[in-house]
Parts: C-alpha cells; structure tokens; sequence
C-alpha cells in the first residue's frame, strides 16, 4: 500500500511539474520528488544506502541550484494559482481511483525466486562468477524501477532547461 502510495504521489508531482513557472517552486517539487523516489527505492530495493546517496546527492545539487536562482530571480513574487492547486488534487484523486480499479499485478513480488534463477542458469551462456551480466538488473521484476529511475532523470532534464532558457540572454547580468 505504501508503494503504491508514493508511486502515485511520484506520478502527479510529475505532471504536476509541467504547470509550474517559478525556478523555486520548481526545485521544490525536483526536491519532493527526489524524496519519494529514494522512499519508493528504499522499499523495493531493501537496502538503504543508494537511497540514501541518491538524496544526499541530489540535495547538494539542488542547494547549488538554489543559491544560483535565488541571486538571479530574487525580486520575483512567488504565487500557486488556485487553478494549479485545483489541477493537482484533481490529477492525484484520478490517479487513486485508476489504480484502484487496476488489477494486482502491477505490484510484484521483487525477489527473485526459484525459477527466475532456473531461467538465469539455463539460458546464459555465461554464467560464471568472473563475468558480470545485467540481465538481473533489467527484468521484468525489476522494470518499474528502472522506468521511474527514467522517467525522473527525464523529467529533471526538463526542469533543468526550462530554468536555464538561453534565448532570454545570460543568466546573470554583468553591472
């Protein structure tokens, strides 16, 4: 319940994030969803301290950001429309409801069991402790992950141009 909880706050803090215009609401949400993505990988990884790197890592780039945006745009108001609020429990009560109504496999077991070792053992040619394969790595047990790990560098990558235009001229004016 937990997973499908912060995957669905992951979701809609992502489409959420294409409404936004202000670089510190922005980074706002950039850090919320670096907050559930190392919770959600935490959880489906058991083991604590990639999520835990992650988030460190992500904090300090996000502090570098946040010192550059705040010497550059610091005068500007700060405002969430009452249409953004609006959208956005809307979109996250509509992304309940769908997942509610989704049937259970969507949420795997993401151990690996007797029979996917079976498969890894017949099937790769080489399988000997000296050469390292990532088919254990991209499964289909292990493929949401993947995909979100994806879809969250992408939607990074957008915020990250959208705060940097380089059509409105430098960045930081030389007076």
């Amino acid at each position: 319940m937990m997973k499908m909880f912060l995957s669905l706050s992951l979701i809609s803090t992502s489409i959420f994030m294409f409404f936004l215009n202000h670089p510190f609401s922005m980074g706002l949400m950039i850090l919320i969803q670096t907050l559930f993505m190392c919770m959600l990988s935490s959880m489906l990884i058991n083991t604590y301290w990639f999520s835990y790197i992650l988030f460190l890592i992500f904090l300090g780039g996000l502090l570098v950001l946040f010192i550059y945006v705040s010497s550059i745009a610091s005068n500007e108001l700060f405002k969430i429309s009452l249409f953004n609020k609006s959208f956005f429990f809307l979109l996250f009560l509509l992304l309940i409801i769908s997942f509610f109504f989704k049937n259970n496999l969507f949420w795997m077991n993401f151990s690996f069991n007797d029979e996917m070792n079976n498969f890894f053992n017949l099937f790769l040619f080489f399988n000997n402790e000296f050469n390292f394969n990532l088919s254990k790595l991209y499964n289909e047990q292990t493929y949401m992950l993947t995909l979100m790990m994806i879809v969250y560098l992408f939607i990074t990558l957008i915020a990250v141009v959208k705060i940097t235009n380089i059509f409105f001229g430098p960045l930081r004016s030389n007076f």
